[in-house]
């Protein structure tokens, strides 16, 4: 199922459907103040206080870490519960933790601020975890199955636009106060945007009858989750098919699925976010150590890639009908092994800005193929299974390398260790368009 960015349908939207459509464009329009503050910005902050690469890929690595051991679980958990309600609250106590983070240079240390900040975001991962899960499937009960393209490139869209905006808020704010107290602010910030997020999602039911619907139905569009965590740099995490684990592990984690035509699928993909992530705790440090970009810097780039994201949505319905998910997303990736190059070529503020526009463009192809790509290569019987199999990649890919990537800058050099992430990007995206 192909989605483009669409801000109107050429039909009326249902007035029963207003409630619901209404409330997850409001969830995730201050989504995007959280995540364009306060997440985006937390790596580079940690990095400020000297943060070791090794300190900031356990950042990245805790969630993946936490939902490879919790989404099972919280499968389970959901299970015979209100999804609204239980969606709302595990937002809640995911998100309280945000508050807690404007207060650390109040009464910690750097190197003590660093090493809390880690275990917040172990801890804060395991609501988080079933918020991800939950909200897969209350987005499926919530929207019928024929309006789901329509709501999910809205929320896209309202995502974009508020990055935007935050991004550039965010860099004035870092700008003109002293540090930490801009980042305490923006800390804050984040904290106000989860809060209306969650007031939100308190107000989004499952649709009379929406139980009955087959889950293998659903398309995976929508990307702007609740649960998701953007990492600054040139990737996002997005959660792919994590309602189906909520169907227990004897029928989804079967090994027939590897040695069939889905099997070769999980094994590019797994390569991909393998390259993908190796990169990401080192991007923080190479801006600050390296570049030696401020705040205001960053924030810009992150402003230029989100546009570019916006531009590049706009495209995709044109070219996967040319070119199918498959060639959209190697392309996409091609793309995206341009970013930990070109920063690693740069010597300033400039070649951080032309590696924003590529990875922007590459991601707003990447991201709007992903999903698609994957539900196109899953068999329709074996969709669960397929869709499991994938998560467990993804999060697997993600812990590895969120721990290697480290490694790998310490044992030659960040700058040689991007040329070399850069290139293994570029043969991963041979490898979808040759065996995907």
């Amino acid at each position: 199922m192909k989605q483009a960015l669409t801000f109107r349908s050429a039909r009326a939207v249902p007035r029963q459907y207003h409630t619901n459509f209404h409330h997850l464009y409001l969830d995730i329009a201050w989504f995007g103040l959280l995540n364009g503050s306060a997440i985006a910005f937390v790596a580079v902050y940690a990095a400020r206080l000297g943060a070791t690469p090794l300190q900031l890929g356990l950042i990245t690595a805790g969630p993946a870490m936490v939902n490879l051991a919790f989404t099972l679980p919280a499968g389970r958990w959901l299970e015979g519960r209100a999804l609204g309600k239980a969606v709302f609250w595990t937002s809640v106590f995911n998100r309280m933790f945000y508050l807690l983070w404007a207060f650390l240079p109040i009464f910690l240390l750097p190197q003590g601020q660093i090493w809390m900040l880690i275990g917040l975001t172990l801890l804060m991962s395991i609501p988080g975890t079933a918020l991800a899960v939950g909200f897969n499937a209350l987005f499926a009960e919530a929207v019928p199955l024929e309006w789901r393209g329509h709501v999910a490139g809205i929320r896209n869209a309202l995502l974009a636009v508020s990055l935007i905006l935050t991004s550039l808020l965010c860099g004035l704010i870092l700008n003109y106060l002293p540090f930490p107290l801009g980042y305490q602010v923006v800390f804050a910030l984040g904290f106000l945007g989860a809060a209306l997020s969650s007031f939100h999602l308190w107000f989004v039911r499952p649709l009379p009858g929406s139980k009955i619907q087959s889950p293998t139905d659903r398309a995976i569009g929508d990307f702007a989750r609740p649960g998701s965590i953007r990492t600054l740099g040139d990737g996002s995490r997005a959660s792919v098919g994590l309602r189906y684990l909520i169907q227990g592990t004897q029928r989804l984690l079967r090994i027939d699925i590897l040695a069939g035509p889905f099997g070769p699928i999980v094994m590019v993909l797994f390569a991909f976010h393998l390259a993908q992530y190796l990169a990401i705790p080192l991007f923080p440090i190479y801006y600050v150590d390296k570049l030696h970009l401020t705040d205001f810097e960053i924030s810009l780039g992150t402003v230029i890639f989100y546009i570019m994201v916006l531009l590049g949505s706009t495209q995709l319905a044109i070219l996967v009908d040319k070119l199918t998910n498959q060639r959209v997303m190697a392309i996409g990736v091609i793309l995206l092994s341009g970013y930990p190059a070109l920063l690693a070529l740069s010597h300033g503020v400039g070649g951080y800005y032309v590696a924003s526009v590529v990875g922007g463009l590459a991601w707003g192809l990447v991201n709007g193929a992903l999903g698609n790509y994957v539900l196109d290569r899953a068999s329709h019987d074996d969709r669960p299974a397929c869709l499991a199999w994938y998560n467990l990649a993804f999060n697997g890919a993600i812990l590895l390398a969120s721990l290697a990537g480290p490694l790998l800058a310490n044992a030659i050099g960040i700058s040689t260790a991007l040329l070399l992430i850069a290139l293994w990007r570029f043969l991963a995206a041979l490898s979808i368009w040759r065996w995907g």
